[in-house]
């Protein structure tokens, strides 16, 4: 196949173009904008070398001496949106404060990105971006009296508690998508059918959460009061609220 290196590499210990010959006409940088600005409006699933190369206006056998595979397209284009956390220079003391501001940076970034989380993966982890990303991490983890190895799980839950907050976000306003009635008329009428299930006394607990009366719900609030939750988790003897 075309572009197919015969063993496993890594894009990041590759020159940026293979072979000899006048200056490259591309940067990784030209090629990684032009394939999240696609993804950006059709979706992962419409990004190939050849409408790459198209959005470049070049071939698309040109294109494969910067970027040899598809997995180092989708790799460069992680890279660059991660290049878009604002780091902190110094950590401010409180792990858990800092960590909760880096997860709110890391749900900006895939609601701008809804392809991201399908592209989230310990493959891609390691690109210039993803190390300083996780380098800070650590940094802000430094008042954490625990193991690097617990760091990095703490990392890990945090950034797949956020991806599975995202991902439930972006299915409620996919399917809200075109729908001839509001979000709104959606869930008055979901409400009404629960509320005569419930009355049915079939579920006494979840008739007991109602009787509470949860209000509107507030995404943000809620986003982060579990991370919070789930920070404390990590806390030695500290208990969540």
């Amino acid at each position: 196949m075309a572009g197919r290196a015969a063993e496993p590499e890594v894009i990041w210990a590759r020159p940026e173009r293979t072979g000899r010959g006048p200056k490259p006409a591309y940067s990784r940088a030209d090629i990684a904008t032009a394939a999240v600005r696609i993804a950006d409006a059709d979706g992962i699933d419409a990004v190939s070398m050849r409408k790459v190369a198209g959005e470049l206006g070049c071939g698309t056998m040109s294109l494969y001496n910067y970027v040899p595979r598809k997995e180092d397209l989708y790799e460069l284009m992680v890279d660059a949106v991660s290049g878009e956390y604002e780091l902190p220079d110094e950590p401010s003391g409180d792990w858990r404060a800092d960590m909760l501001a880096l997860a709110r940076q890391t749900r900006a970034i895939m609601q701008r990105h809804p392809w991201l989380p399908r592209l989230m993966s310990t493959v891609y982890g390691f690109s210039p971006n993803a190390l300083r990303y996780l380098e800070s991490c650590l940094r802000c983890l430094d008042g954490l009296d625990a193991p690097y190895g617990t760091k990095m799980e703490l990392i890990a839950t945090v950034n797949g508690s956020v991806m599975t907050s995202v991902a439930n976000e972006l299915a409620i306003a996919e399917r809200s998508r075109g729908l001839p009635w509001s979000e709104e008329q959606e869930q008055a009428v979901r409400g009404a059918y629960l509320s005569r299930e419930v009355a049915s006394g079939a579920y006494p607990r979840l008739a007991a959460v109602l009787g509470e009366g949860v209000g509107p719900i507030d995404a943000d609030e809620v986003f982060d009061r579990v991370l919070t939750r789930v920070l404390n988790s990590f806390a030695p003897h500290s208990k969540a609220n």
